[in-house]
């Protein structure tokens, strides 16, 4: 299976690198290191955290263009000979995380070709493949859902969709929970006059305490979702404790739940790929 995975990731790598959007990778690349590393010697909190901004958005990038290489249909006879779809999904995200690395990797070189500053220090340098790595993995996998590859029906715009709401949720949590207590409390006052005391008793509680408590606890509960990210960068700028070591760990996690639910979508859908 290995070998099947790596031969076809190897087929998609040579491709999209004689092809021009392979060459456009490589010139965003060194606008990026261009723009974004003037200067001479950068610090290393600035360093780790502009190399790992451009692996992720090279990750998410490079997947929408070999998905679309996958999805031709001169890559049919591919897909029909392979035991199982997943494979030839796991071809796609081993072919992006391997252009991705390389692209980083080019790009922090382009970010040191002034020297190294003194605040690199090899504890600094050991924490950048986990963060770096983790992130890529991450939007690769997020990526495969934007892509006409593994889309089913409109199982994309309720990823995005539901994404959103809980990066939105976070600011707008007391008006979130204003309006579901302000629901509750209608059907509690509903079910009190057809005397329904039971059931409306506890909801008026419940919708009392959502007026009161319930924004601090729905933001709380939201930010759970994106702590690693805030984790990862509370850690850059200053250091890494115990818990905050644990956030790329968390990040693989959501990638691995993203990919499986990715390959339910790839190996139910009717594949439709195009001329």
């Amino acid at each position: 299976m290995i070998q099947r995975i790596f031969g076809i990731a190897g087929y998609f790598l040579g491709d999209l690198m004689r092809s021009f959007s392979g060459a456009f990778h490589v010139l965003l690349a060194v606008v990026f290191a261009l723009l974004f590393f003037r200067d001479a010697k950068p610090d290393a909190d600035y360093y780790i955290i502009m190399v790992g901004l451009y692996g992720a958005i090279a990750s998410f990038l490079l997947t929408l263009s070999i998905t679309t290489r996958a999805n031709r249909s001169e890559n049919a006879a591919w897909i029909v000979r392979l035991p199982s779809r997943v494979e030839y999904l796991a071809a796609t995200v081993a072919t992006s995380l391997i252009c991705a690395l390389i692209l980083q990797l080019f790009v922090a070189g382009l970010g040191l070709r002034g020297g190294i500053n003194e605040d690199l220090t090899l504890a600094r340098v050991s924490e950048m493949p986990p963060i770096w790595i983790s992130v890529d993995i991450l939007l690769t996998v997020l990526a495969l859902h934007a892509s006409d590859l593994v889309t089913k029906g409109w199982s994309r715009v309720w990823i995005f969709g539901v994404l959103l709401v809980l990066l939105f949720g976070q600011s707008g949590s007391d008006t979130i929970a204003n309006w579901i207590s302000t629901r509750i409390n209608q059907l509690s006052f509903q079910l009190g006059q057809q005397g329904m005391t039971n059931l409306a008793d506890p909801l008026r509680e419940a919708g009392n305490w959502l007026a009161l408590q319930g924004g601090p606890a729905l933001e709380n509960a939201l930010g759970l979702i994106f702590w690693p990210f805030r984790a990862i960068l509370d850690g850059v700028t200053a250091s890494f404790d115990r818990t905050q070591a644990l956030a790329p760990a968390f990040l693989l996690l959501y990638a691995t739940i993203l990919f499986l639910l990715a390959a339910d979508f790839f190996s139910t859908k009717d594949i439709q790929l195009v001329e």
